[in-house]
């Protein structure tokens, strides 16, 4: 039998870490060895990332899969959040730290654009609805307030590619994270230059953007010696996390009336018969798609057209945020719980109680989210929920009633029906959440992987080097590794009687 290793870094809003994956007979194994905080650094009213905290944990990973494992392995990747970013000087430094996406820079931003463009065309353009956290937003606030960063610039480069410059010297731009910025257009495969026209940015500093699964580089002789690893290559799996999960959806084969159109890389995924959802701290609900999907009624919908080994279109939601931050207070005042512990006691409080809309702009980077939720009951005319256990239920079954409408604008929008909602990610844990779901749609809901990012990056890796044959088989993999969970959908006359009134806030 013949191993095959691979070391994937995985950064989230909350932590990083490091998991090697071990590809035998047909089967994907994932042993995390190392995992490290990863806390924004508040500057003079700036929200940043500490990126150089970050590679040092990166590193640092590194040096414990050679003390394990020896200097060899196929090769390494890194994903994480999208849209933010760093600058580099002439000399190839780095120009400041990045940006934290949540940071207040990018407020009325989007409404600056709508003076310059319309909102539909940059939809039209890009495939992305526009939203402030966006890169082309964060870079249109430098401009606007004449940050002396964007004239020296000389090149920028997201977060996961940022970093596998430090470990490799070079420069590109991964796609499922480039899609990201409001400035790549889907249908060319380039940097779209009627945006940064449009917006006055500079596209000469825009590194070329490559495929999931391109080999960037091997590492530096530095990096060898610094962390005992021979000359491995460093791949650009799907970079954006959500990316890496949805490679790791385990879509079953497609029927063959809906194989036409499919595009060039597909592994023969389920087309119109299955929606996913990765849920973490934001919720991607999405379909795949043979082509990007811009008309006006998807641009009404809020529905992004995004990349992965295949087109999706999804609804950025968002998602446990508002359970993780209302985690946080409570912890501040001396009241821990594991996420366990508040499924356990939303499961136990009464059904039916208040709902919010997950996308109101309240719970973006509220200070207190459970008197954020508060508030918002008051100011929608319901009763605010009294508890721990009543605003959990609050949140789960808000979360729930988002994703039923998401899916009914899908298949308005498609023009096709779904079978079944593959969740994937940390929220495919959440019990109560996963029933929910099932009970909101009327679907099926099969969980699992737990572990969908780390997977669909360390697959891709596997596939670009030769270990997979396709993306068929790279799903094959991921269906004989992680056994799902299965919830059926049951009549919930609670979620029925909230529907109407989730309704009305959505508006």
């Amino acid at each position: 039998m013949t191993n095959h290793r691979f070391l994937a870094f995985d950064l989230g809003a909350e932590s990083g870490r490091a998991v090697v994956g071990t590809l035998a007979d047909g089967q994907l194994g994932l042993e995390e060895i190392h995992r490290f905080p990863n806390e924004p650094v508040e500057i003079a009213g700036t929200l940043h990332w500490d990126i150089l905290s970050l590679y040092s944990n990166v590193l640092k990973g590194m040096r414990v899969y050679a003390e394990r494992f020896g200097a060899e392995v196929e090769s390494l990747g890194i994903d994480s959040w999208s849209v933010d970013f760093g600058l580099l000087a002439a000399d190839e430094g780095l120009l400041a730290n990045p940006v934290h996406y949540r940071d207040y820079r990018t407020d009325g931003m989007v409404e600056i654009a709508e003076q310059r463009t319309s909102l539909l065309r940059l939809y039209e353009l890009t495939g992305m609805s526009p939203n402030q956290i966006h890169t082309a937003f964060q870079m249109l606030s430098m401009r606007e307030q004449e940050s002396p960063l964007l004239p020296v610039a000389a090149t920028f480069l997201m977060i996961p590619d940022l970093l596998a410059y430090f470990l490799t010297g070079e420069k590109v731009c991964e796609r499922t994270n480039a899609i990201h910025t409001q400035l790549y257009d889907p249908r060319t495969g380039e940097w779209c230059s009627e945006v940064f026209s449009a917006l006055d940015l500079p596209r000469g500093i825009m590194p070329p953007p490559v495929d999931p699964g391109t080999q960037v580089g091997t590492l530096r002789e530095s990096v060898q010696r610094a962390t005992g690893l021979g000359a491995v290559p460093v791949v650009a799996p799907c970079t954006h996390d959500t990316g890496s999960a949805v490679a790791a959806v385990p879509f079953g084969p497609t029927p063959p009336a809906l194989r036409a159109g499919t595009p060039p890389g597909t592994g023969g995924a389920e087309r119109g018969s299955a929606a996913f959802l990765s849920s973490g701290t934001w919720s991607v609900l999405g379909a795949l798609t043979p082509e990007p999907v811009t008309t006006p009624e998807a641009y009404a919908a809020r529905m992004n057209n995004e990349l992965s080994l295949d087109f999706f279109v999804c609804r950025n939601i968002m998602g446990l945020w508002l359970l993780q931050e209302c985690r946080r207070v409570w912890e501040r005042e001396g009241q821990a719980y594991s996420y366990e512990e508040l499924v356990r006691l939303a499961e136990e409080a009464p059904a039916g109680g208040p709902v919010v809309f997950p996308d109101a702009p309240e719970f973006l980077a509220p200070s207190d989210m459970p008197a954020a939720i508060r508030a918002y009951c008051q100011a929608t005319g319901q009763a605010p929920p009294e508890g721990v256990d009543a605003t959990v239920r609050c949140i789960l079954e808000s979360l729930a009633l988002s994703y039923r409408q998401g899916l009914e604008q899908f298949t308005r929008i498609l023009g096709h029906d779904f079978q079944v909602v593959h969740v994937v990610g940390g929220g495919s844990q959440n019990t109560l959440l996963c029933q929910l779901t099932a009970d909101a749609t009327g679907l099926p809901v099969t969980a699992g992987p737990v572990e969908a990012t780390v997977a669909g990056n360390l697959l891709v890796q596997a596939l670009a080097g030769g270990f997979l044959a396709d993306v068929s088989e790279l799903r094959e993999v991921v269906r004989a590794s992680f056994k799902p969970v299965a919830y059926e959908p049951r009549k919930n006359e609670a979620l029925e009687g909230q529907w109407e009134r989730y309704g009305e806030l959505v508006g």
